[in-house]
């Protein structure tokens, strides 16, 4: 599903080139669960962002479901995430502006589906993350629990292949964290949903199928 070959990052601070992320190779099977570890700073979040097309790179080739990710163009990049990868922030990032219903309606507006299509979709959701009472409240109303449930019902909404959680659980009490935890391990086991989870947690770590050790930039051991 994913290959990246070769891959180098860099910023410039102060004239100095700084590298984020160095010669990285990896790849990653469709329906696995994988979990990124390392000290902060060691490029663990800047690597989920160039697996999911936020972030670009100098060097290296990525290849995503075999297509060509570093000859696409901007817009490219941006149709193939919209229709494949969902993605779960540990700061939640929903508008705060917008209900619980209208967050995780938000990525359909941004594709082809008819009003009836969302509503039908956005249903099914609120009822499988049992939050059908809740969806007329905006996030300010929410726990960090039930705001990290709206965000990754947002995430799934689409029906992504694949979903990148970068700390969900951080800022989570321990029992909201293992119910994320459980939820995820669910998703990949029944859904086939391929997870790529960035933390600081060994607990959470172990859920995945494979842990990748990062170690400043560079990949330091696969698990």
């Amino acid at each position: 599903m994913i290959e990246l070959k070769n891959i180098f990052k860099s910023v410039k601070t102060g004239g100095e080139k700084i590298f984020l992320l160095r010669d990285i190779h990896l790849k990653i099977k469709e329906g696995e669960f994988v979990s990124i570890m390392g000290p902060s700073g060691s490029g663990k979040s800047t690597l989920l962002n160039v697996i999911g097309m936020l972030d670009g790179f100098e060097e290296g080739e990525y290849l995503f479901l075999q297509e060509p990710i570093h000859k696409f163009k901007e817009r490219q990049r941006a149709e193939l995430y919209k229709k494949y990868i969902g993605f779960v922030f540990q700061a939640y990032h929903l508008i705060d502006e917008l209900t619980v219903y209208e967050n995780i309606e938000t990525p359909l507006l941004y594709q082809d589906y008819k009003s009836t299509d969302r509503k039908a979709m956005v249903s099914h959701m609120l009822d499988r993350f049992n939050m059908v009472a809740k969806k007329d409240l905006f996030p300010s109303q929410l726990s960090g629990g039930q705001q990290q449930l709206v965000g990754i019902a947002r995430a799934l909404i689409a029906k992504p292949k694949l979903l990148l959680a970068d700390e969900p659980t951080g800022n989570l009490n321990s029992r909201q964290g293992e119910e994320i935890m459980e939820l995820f391990k669910k998703l990949n086991y029944e859904d086939g949903v391929t997870i790529i989870q960035v933390t600081h947690s060994e607990k959470n770590a172990s859920y995945g199928s494979k842990i990748i050790h990062l170690l400043d930039g560079r990949i330091d051991k696969q698990l």
